[in-house]
């Protein structure tokens, strides 16, 4: 019970930690700084979906399975951003007109993004505790410490801005970890509806796949190419990609 609580913790912490920068920076943080940090999230998201959730879909089901459930996970996400107020961290506004602030709009969209990723971590929990599910705790908590990683950066992009914008660092602190807290609360709903996801497995490890795979593609990849310092975008990939598929492979 304990590492289940605490594997679905982690990825709130990485959101605490990236928020708390708000009290360490005087400015916004540096754009060679964000392509390096965003780059290296997509890296582990990417290998994080393909060690942790696309092979043990695989092996749990079949292709198709896999096959469903990834491109299911895609077109949540994609239904999500179109029919929700939504904004890139690059401040272009996407989907229905709202009223609503583009600092609202902002921990809106990372925060429909973090309910797939705690969900994610739930999935392959319960896999882990699952008898005959070939997916060990290591394996849940490497999936869980990755997603915590990609989330400094997205806490810092919230509460950074939100300062910027004039609140109080301690309101920017709060509202950037606000957005990290659907995280647990998805993972937990997961695992409490165990028995009726467990038959799901290998569609719902694929679907949690899809869904990261898509932040990848949609939001970070993008912030990453364009501008200056790309190249910093590519590296931070490489590093992140390759620490996730170790730990992956021998945590796992």
């Amino acid at each position: 019970m304990k590492e289940i609580l605490t594997a679905l913790m982690i990825p709130l912490a990485g959101t605490v930690v990236g928020a708390g920068f708000v009290f360490c920076l005087k400015k916004e943080i540096s754009a060679w700084m964000q392509k390096l940090m965003l780059g290296f999230a997509s890296g582990v998201m990417v290998a994080a979906s393909v060690w942790s959730l696309l092979i043990p879909s695989i092996t749990i089901g079949n292709v198709w399975h896999a096959t469903v459930g990834l491109l299911c996970g895609f077109g949540f996400l994609l239904l999500i951003d179109y029919i929700t107020p939504h904004i890139h961290s690059s401040g272009d506004a996407e989907g229905p007109r709202s009223r609503l602030s583009r600092t609202s709009k902002l921990m809106l969209a990372v925060t429909i993004h973090n309910l797939p990723e705690g969900m994610a971590v739930g999935a392959t929990l319960v896999g882990a505790i699952t008898s005959g599910a070939e997916i060990s705790m290591a394996a849940a908590f490497a999936v869980s410490i990755g997603i915590a990683i990609q989330n400094i950066p997205e806490g810092a992009i919230i509460s950074v801005p939100m300062k910027a914008e004039g609140n109080s660092r301690s309101k920017s602190f709060l509202l950037g970890c606000l957005s990290g807290v659907v995280e647990p609360v998805g993972g937990a709903l997961v695992i409490v509806l165990a028995s009726v996801f467990t038959p799901m497995m290998p569609y719902l490890l694929a679907f949690a796949a899809g869904a990261m795979l898509y932040v990848v593609v949609e939001e970070l990849i993008p912030e990453t190419s364009k501008g200056l310092h790309s190249n910093l975008g590519t590296v931070g990939f490489a590093v992140g990609f390759a620490l996730m598929m170790v730990l992956d492979v021998v945590l796992g």
